[in-house]
């Protein structure tokens, strides 16, 4: 079989999925005759055909089955409804149809014939379909490819480092890490670079919560200075209030790629399954503690990933090389403003010990603050010392309280608290002051009232 006969099987096999995809609404016994033709009217409103194609469509369904929808094979000769110019349309109808995909081919012959390229009812919606399908401008080729393009991501990447990190998490080995040596999973948090695959930050932890993400991008920025995009997928760990807030302080753009879209974030994926190298000899060297466990992946890191050429860089570059000669240069931003914008806040009521309870612990803040609520801001990767803000006071750092075996039963209330010696009752005084006002009021009443009976009775 010649490639021209597969092609034209193939057409034909796409127009008889085409007819049946059309009358599939009709096929349904229990419908009645009326409501089925009713269905009728609307499937040829809506293909743009006539109620009788679809009437001739489920016939030949009917009585042929499937292969019954196919189109009749014809002799091979030149058709005489073809016109002269034909190739010409031809490429007018791909133009047409690579111009809005989504057109029928009836406005096609309809946009023809209203430009007056071909006279009307010469040009055949049967021939012309065919010619399109053999041209590779099938209803179903246009569609895949619509789709592919709206799905697709494509191969993309940045022309310089530190213009794009693609972060992820990958689940790892477990470790004898927990009480009673109980197996912990850990998981392998990385950032990358998206020109030089060059991985500027990463580590092994033993929880996968959104703070094993911070702390990733934190350690990227102080080695490597601040990216400026990053790129991430949509899990509860990428989509935090709190790294939202970091991105915006520091000045760097967050992305994230199209639900259920991996090969958008491929250069990460593709370095997750490298990865896994690397756990099998973990596996191997039957690591025990979380801290083993990153040293050998620094070293495998370092010795081995970094120095390896990588063939998306050409030919016997490395992503250490490629990284290292980019002409752009690091941004580096300030360690005080970095360490800022990567803190935590929250708020915490002091109780009458002068302490607040903080990750099941207690931290001392003062006597002074007793039944204030207080705002403490914390590194969520190193907890033990907080910084505690009240209103217009200055800050001041809190270490957790260290409780000794005795303690003094009463606290030692501070000097500003402690009651004064009043030299007299201000409050009794000001009542005595106050009696005196009104019994000098009542007496101006009296005297007043006198005086004016005497004045009466002297008239």
């Amino acid at each position: 079989m010649t490639k021209q006969s597969n092609t034209i099987d193939d057409w034909k096999e796409q127009l008889a999925l085409q007819r049946h995809e059309i009358i599939t609404p009709l096929l349904d016994d229990s419908l009645d005759s009326q409501k089925k033709q009713q269905l009728r009217v609307r499937q040829a409103q809506k293909y743009g055909l006539s109620t009788r194609t679809i009437n001739r469509y489920e016939a030949a369904y009917l009585s042929g089955g499937f292969s019954g929808l196919k189109p009749k094979s014809r002799d091979k000769r030149p058709s005489p409804e073809l016109p002269e110019n034909f190739e010409a349309l031809l490429q007018e109808a791909i133009l047409l149809k690579r111009e809005v995909p989504s057109r029928s081919i009836n406005q096609i012959i309809l946009i023809l014939e209203m430009e007056e390229r071909v006279p009307p009812g010469v040009l055949k919606r049967s021939t012309l379909q065919r010619h399109l399908f053999e041209a590779g401008f099938g209803k179903k080729q246009m569609k895949k490819y619509v789709e592919a393009k709206a799905t697709s991501s494509g191969r993309f990447a940045k022309p310089h480092r530190m213009m794009l990190l693609q972060a992820d998490i990958k689940y790892a080995l477990k470790l004898p890490i927990g009480k009673n040596d109980k197996m912990i999973q850990t998981y392998l948090s990385a950032a990358i670079d998206d020109c030089t695959r060059y991985v500027v930050a990463s580590g092994f932890y033993a929880h996968q919560e959104a703070t094993i993400v911070e702390d990733t991008l934190h350690q990227a920025i102080l080695k490597c200075g601040k990216p400026m995009a990053l790129y991430l997928d949509n899990g509860k760990q990428y989509t935090s209030i709190q790294l939202t807030k970091i991105c915006a302080k520091l000045g760097i753009r967050l992305m994230y790629c199209k639900p259920y879209s991996p090969a958008s974030k491929g250069k990460i994926e593709k370095f997750n399954h490298f990865v896994n190298a690397f756990i099998a000899e973990a596996k191997a060297s039957r690591i025990k503690t979380l801290e083993a466990l990153n040293h050998q992946w620094r070293v495998w890191l370092e010795a081995y990933y970094h120095d390896k050429p990588h063939d998306a860089l050409g030919e016997g570059i490395s992503p250490k090389m490629a990284f290292n000669r980019d002409s752009r240069s690091l941004t580096f931003l300030d360690v005080n403003l970095v360490a800022e914008a990567f803190l935590h806040h929250e708020q915490r009521r002091v109780d009458k010990s002068g302490c607040i309870s903080f990750n099941g612990r207690k931290y001392e803040v003062g006597l002074s603050l007793i039944g204030a609520t207080v705002t403490i801001a914390f590194d969520p990767m190193q907890d033990e010392t907080l910084t505690i803000t009240y209103r217009d006071m200055a800050a001041f750092e809190s270490k957790p309280l260290a409780i000794g075996e005795f303690c003094q039963k009463t606290p030692k209330v501070p000097e500003h608290l402690l009651p004064t010696e009043p030299e007299t009752s201000r409050f009794l005084a000001g009542l005595e002051k106050k009696y005196d006002q009104e019994k000098r009021q009542v007496a101006n009443a009296i005297s007043f009232g006198t005086y004016k009976k005497a004045v009466t009775d002297h008239v």
